[in-house]
């Protein structure tokens, strides 16, 4: 009786403790703050839909122009504001042979919105993976060579209502 007790407390806490808020500052308390992008500049925001992480919610490796961006968390946003002119979005993952890349031209005061999701590269390496272990890693992992994108993310240009729309729901990431 003790140890189911004892076995049910452990559960319970695991799971509350899977269940946490983002705190930060919402997109529209943001905007208010910082206002438009300044003379020159534009804005690129990338967001992470709102869904079930896992125990541990490992971040998205997300760069631009080579440099950190952030360690984007499910839930969450990020943003940065660059000079007018050519950029380029990318990601990587630990253990995974390839990079995400998206090439971004900004035109001054605009403000680019982009979500980002698994690649259809990461999803087939990550069910083949479960489904044969390393062997079906490395079949998968041949199969899947010659993707378009190579690298472990999508990014998914959006339009500003509808990026409005779905960031009401996010928050800035740390």
């Amino acid at each position: 009786m003790l140890l189911r007790v004892v076995a049910l407390s452990i559960a319970a806490l695991v799971l509350s403790g899977c269940v946490t808020e983002r705190s930060g500052l919402d997109y529209a308390s943001m905007v208010q703050k910082l206002g438009p992008p300044a003379q020159g500049q534009a804005r690129i925001v990338i967001l992470r839909e709102k869904g079930y992480a896992g125990i541990a919610d490992q971040g998205w490796d997300i760069r631009l122009n080579g440099g950190p961006m952030t360690d984007l968390k499910t839930g969450t946003y990020a943003y940065a504001d660059r000079p007018a002119g050519r950029h380029q979005l990318s990601a990587t993952a630990s253990m995974f042979p390839g990079v995400s890349q998206y090439d971004v031209t900004a035109v001054p005061g605009r403000t680019y919105f982009f979500l980002t999701r698994p690649s259809a590269r990461a999803k087939a390496l990550h069910g083949m993976s479960i489904a044969g272990g390393v062997a079906g890693l490395l079949v998968a992992s041949a199969i899947t060579s010659n993707d378009p994108n190579p690298g472990p993310l999508d990014f998914l240009p959006l339009d500003e209502q509808a990026a409005r729309t779905m960031i009401t729901e996010l928050r800035l990431a740390p």
